[in-house]
């Protein structure tokens, strides 16, 4: 039997995926902050982002990655903000809809805004370099096919 040789790329693989998670790390704490500063859990500022016109809640699900039953408690408190409504489907009465309210899309636009001039992405890179890195980061996320599993339980 043959020893396995070693890759010879692994110690740069390894510094590239510490380096990945030492960023991700940074943005996840960047996205809590500025959610918090609008008052919203990350989970529900994921799902306001996510709404850009009225849409079922098996589709923000979906969006979130997780399970329809989540959402509900999510909108629950969207809705007692004051920044989505639910309206049922002209097509299918059993199917909710959820819809930003005036204050909800207002909302939306400012934490976009926010989230962008926040990301740590902006950060030593320029326009260029940033591009390349979505190229890069893309295609890492195409080939693997992964979702990530991150929607909060329904009290969040």
């Amino acid at each position: 039997m043959q020893p396995v040789a070693a890759d010879p790329d692994a110690a740069a693989i390894g510094d590239t995926a510490s380096l990945l998670m030492r960023v991700t790390e940074w943005m996840r704490r960047s996205f809590e902050e500025v959610a918090a500063s609008f008052d919203l859990t990350p989970v529900q500022a994921r799902a306001l982002l996510g709404l850009e016109s009225a849409v079922p809640m098996r589709s923000l699900a979906d969006h979130l990655h997780c399970d329809a039953s989540n959402v509900t408690g999510i909108a629950d408190r969207l809705e007692a903000g004051g920044l989505v409504t639910r309206q049922a489907s002209q097509g299918d009465r059993r199917v909710k809809l959820l819809a930003l309210t005036p204050k909800g899309a207002s909302t939306r636009t400012r934490l976009e805004a926010a989230m962008l001039e926040a990301s740590p992405i902006k950060a030593g890179l320029s326009a260029d370099e940033r591009r390349t890195l979505q190229e890069l980061l893309g295609k890492i996320v195409t080939k693997t096919g992964e979702r990530p599993h991150h929607c909060a339980p329904p009290d969040a």
